[in-house]
């Protein structure tokens, strides 16, 4: 007789080197208290709080209505990596071809495919602290070894290049740089991109520079390491529609990189995804050619909550924040409160109804320090910031 016993589930060893992203978990805990009655304001999660625009929605249905609803190349769809082509050469000024392109679906798997195909065991990766939690773990999940290079609020949370080439070895396979931050919102410089191309010089090692947040900058410009004369052959360029025109739900990210390397990453969408979703590449199209005064919208609503919500921080006790230069988040110092970034976060959560994540949900260079999302209206910013302040005035 068959035996339908519980047995021990026995998977990989490779597993338990697999992190997470600790804003989806903290989600659902926010979300399980809003079931009990709770208000609660959501500064966790890192998207927009805008709808996608109209003309791009429309694109996307219309692409469903034209039959766009079967498969296409795993590397993505031609007329897509044609305007993303065209795209990436006038914005960061190289010569960009679509063989050079892959479309995937959202930015994560240009990440993940990245490490997948060139890091392996004895190998390093050199990637920014506190930073997206997906860098670190991947590069454990392959079995290199994740070297963190310590981003540094006296630098405006950008990194000091000398500690980086300090790192660089023999060993060194990749460096993962990220500008604008998550989550600290740092912008490297010209001068900081120059100085990381000069510290890797003519070493045989990748950058994989994620861009997701190039057009979601509020002081100074974007700056791409991809521009720098032979640098461009050793970039994968990570980009994507999720931030730039809220298209998170959309899915749909793209790297761009040399044309042997774009062949094997698109061999791993043949094995994982198969392929991005054809409707949503269409409405890709019309993001990156329509009318772009959406994102100029948005880019100036999130500085105005960003404004707000770094003038509210400051006045609180114990806290301390930075203006971040780009993309949607503040991060400010709380080591005056006494209180560990985890337990303090938990308590805003529990006690006062605002939803934000540890610094250390972005690895352990975090300690010290909150990570707040701006995507949400004004009027709940001030909310969360009065909410916080009230805490402050009772626990600290």
């Amino acid at each position: 007789m068959h035996k339908a016993a519980h047995e021990e589930l026995r998977l990989a060893k490779r597993m338990a080197r697999l992190g997470t992203e600790t804003a989806f978990e903290v989600l659902v805990k926010a979300k399980a208290l809003e079931a009990q009655g709770r208000g609660i304001i959501h500064l966790e999660i890192g998207e927009p709080d805008f709808d996608t625009p109209r003309n791009i929605v429309d694109a996307g249905c219309d692409a469903l209505h034209k039959g766009f609803t079967h498969y296409g190349p795993s590397a993505g769809l031609m007329e897509l990596r044609q305007v993303i082509a065209q795209y990436v050469g006038e914005t960061r000024r190289v010569n960009v071809t679509p063989e050079e392109v892959v479309v995937v679906p959202g930015g994560k798997p240009i990440i993940f495919f990245t490490i997948l195909a060139l890091a392996e065991e004895g190998d390093e990766v050199i990637y920014p602290n506190p930073g997206f939690p997906i860098y670190e773990s991947m590069i454990n999940y392959v079995g290199a070894k994740a070297v963190p290079v310590r981003l540094r609020e006296e630098l405006d949370f950008r990194l000091d290049v000398n500690e980086l080439a300090a790192l660089i070895n023999d060993r060194t396979k990749l460096i993962i740089l990220n500008s604008p931050q998550n989550p600290t919102g740092g912008v490297l410089e010209k001068k900081d991109i120059d100085a990381i191309a000069r510290a890797i010089g003519d070493r045989n090692i990748a950058v994989l520079s994620d861009e997701i947040y190039s057009r979601l900058i509020f002081d100074g410009e974007h700056h791409s390491i991809m521009s720098i004369d032979g640098m461009k052959e050793r970039t994968i360029l990570l980009d994507g529609f999720s931030k730039t025109y809220a298209m998170t739900g959309w899915r749909m990210g793209y790297g761009v990189m040399r044309p042997d390397l774009a062949t094997h990453i698109a061999r791993l969408m043949t094995n994982s995804s198969s392929c991005t979703a054809s409707f949503t590449q269409i409405a890709g199209i019309e993001a990156l050619c329509g009318p772009q005064e959406s994102v100029d919208v948005m880019r100036a609503e999130f500085q105005k909550r960003r404004d707000i919500m770094v003038a509210g921080l400051n006045k609180i006790k114990g806290f301390s924040c930075r203006l971040p230069k780009g993309a949607f988040y503040v991060f400010p110092n709380i080591t005056k409160t006494g209180w560990p970034s985890k337990k303090l976060a938990d308590a805003l959560l529990d006690d006062a109804g605002v939803a934000a994540l540890s610094g250390t949900a972005f690895g352990d260079f975090g300690e010290g320090y909150l990570r707040f999302s701006v995507a949400n209206s004004i009027e709940n910013i001030e909310k969360a910031l009065d909410r916080v302040d009230d805490w402050a005035k009772k626990n600290l």
